[in-house]
């Protein structure tokens, strides 16, 4: 486990700071000042509980139920039972690191001094995350609006030393047995202080947050993949040239038209026409590469942007401000977050598509410029890579029905009183589905490309020294190389855990440079 401490202060965190957190076991602390601003709130939100006047979520019900006043013999009560009762999630468990970016990005809300919770409930929290505690939570159960409720009841219901949890050693325990295990004592909620737990985006924006890191390694190795694919098929790198990019200047499109052209230099393939007639121009899947790909990376920079701003914010309702009012507000609408979220799922499907089409050229002898059919060995008594091709295509088929945006949709809930919601949650979940279908999509394409830049080697044909160097990497990660079939799977397999751990861009910088 990863030691490297995060202090969470109380003006936000950073992107880097989650995925600490959530995937390699960061350790979490509160700065001085957050505790200082903790305590602070508190205290205005235990001067407003003294009051008889009724305060939204401090001595009132909630939602549709705001209406009623609570006497504060009931209100520890009814602390207890929101969290209980939004506990409501159904389904497969959520993966480990979704929860943990959760609970985390909780706790940054929480730090920053506008939710009223006392000091010791946000020491809690960072107790239970550094004991590795990681509270079961179900896959269904957000509408995205009030942010990620039924999540974040789980979450908090492990607080309270409820419910189950995993421990650090991957066993399912009751809360209180693994609180108890770890000398945490469970928190005794009152005022505002249920409420606080379960009102943000966290979900869907942890898993944004994790979903930008995992796309910006895919599509750098998208870049290296299609040029790989590129001078296998003896295409032209000319339309790679700075100066054609420069004219349409969006920016992701020159950085994957200069990740190629580094890939691609000192190729003695590009442009190595052994047809009857030399080609023109490539295919719209060869000579694109860069616009489709660009266009998914500037999609990602605005998606970073959307997601930088959520994490220094402070999701929840209501808030206390400065001043000291506690105002109800809209900021746990997830609508921000779910658009880009369904933003991302639709470039990733394109991504997967463009290099579905350059792996279906290289297989195809009409249109791959002399390579063997499916590139087998003895085509017709070895079937190559034909159904390498159909597991890709049927990936690419699946990313198209995630592509379709869950933001677009809203049911209404809570006896109308949240009638617009942002399924955010939803589409997030989607999302890392997708994710994890591209990476396997660019690893196909990433074994076939090699195996025609060998096949075209063994003709006498020098491919770039930074396509050696990816082809070594991979062939030493566990995917062979050309020859008579074999069972394909651990082959794909090898290539998909080669991609998605980084090891191609890693296999190809110390030649290229740094890749964007």
């Amino acid at each position: 486990m990863d030691m490297h401490t995060v202090v969470v202060g109380t003006s936000g965190t950073t992107a880097e700071d989650v995925v600490a957190v959530a995937r390699h076991g960061a350790r979490v602390e509160l700065s001085a000042a957050a505790v200082d601003a903790l305590a602070a709130s508190r205290l205005i939100v235990d001067a407003l509980a003294a009051k008889p006047e009724p305060v939204y979520g401090v001595s009132t019900g909630f939602g549709a139920l705001a209406s009623r006043h609570i006497s504060t013999d009931l209100r520890a009560r009814l602390q207890r039972n929101i969290v209980r009762s939004h506990a409501a999630g159904m389904g497969p468990r959520v993966e480990r690191e979704v929860v943990r970016a959760l609970m985390f990005l909780r706790l940054k809300t929480v730090a920053s001094g506008h939710t009223g919770v006392r000091p010791e409930v946000a020491q809690t929290m960072a107790d239970v995350l550094n004991a590795g505690i990681t509270p079961v939570v179900h896959e269904y159960g957000s509408l995205g609006c009030s942010g990620d409720l039924a999540p974040l009841s789980h979450c908090a219901l492990t607080l309270m030393g409820e419910g189950e949890a995993e421990g650090p050693d991957g066993t399912v325990r009751l809360a209180g047995e693994l609180l108890a295990a770890h000398g945490i004592t469970p928190v005794e909620l009152r005022e505002k202080e249920g409420l606080a737990l379960l009102n943000g985006t966290d979900g869907m924006l942890g898993m944004l947050v994790m979903a930008l890191a995992d796309l910006k390694n895919l599509y750098t190795s998208a870049d290296i993949t299609a040029a790989l694919s590129l001078e296998a098929l003896l295409g032209t790198d000319k339309v790679l040239a700075p100066e054609l990019h420069a004219i349409r200047p969006h920016p992701g499109q020159g950085a994957s038209a200069d990740n190629m052209l580094r890939v691609l230099a000192g190729s003695g393939l590009t442009g190595h026409h052994q047809d009857d007639a030399p080609r023109v121009q490539d295919a719209y899947s060869v000579r694109c590469a860069p616009q489709v790909n660009g266009a998914g990376r500037d999609t990602l920079d605005h998606a970073a942007v959307v997601a930088g701003r959520e994490l220094a914010s402070s999701v929840d309702n209501p808030v206390v401000l400065p001043d000291g009012r506690v105002e109800s507000n809209g900021n746990f609408h997830g609508a921000p977050v779910a658009y880009v979220l369904d933003f991302l799922a639709i470039v990733a499907a394109d991504l997967g598509s463009i290099c579905e089409r350059r792996t279906d050229r290289l297989l195809d002898k009409n249109r791959s410029h002399g390579l063997p059919p499916f590139l087998a060995d003895d085509a017709g008594v070895d079937s190559g890579l034909m159904i390498a091709q159909y597991t890709q295509a049927a990936l690419v088929s699946e990313m198209k029905r995630l592509a379709v945006p869950a933001s677009a949709d809203s049911i209404p809930s809570s006896a109308m009183q949240e009638d617009h919601v942002s399924m955010g949650w939803s589409a997030a979940r989607k999302l890392r589905t997708a994710v994890d279908n591209l990476a396997r999509i660019v690893a196909v394409e990433l074994y076939a490309a090699t195996r025609a830049v060998e096949l075209r080697a063994a003709e006498g044909l020098v491919p770039a020294p930074a396509s050696q160097a990816a082809v070594a990497a991979l062939r030493a990660a566990g995917a062979e190389g050309p020859g008579p079939d074999r069972f394909l799977a651990p082959d794909l397999a090898a290539a998909d855990a080669f991609v998605r751990a980084g090891g191609l861009v890693a296999a190809v910088e110390p030649v290229t440079g740094p890749l964007a």
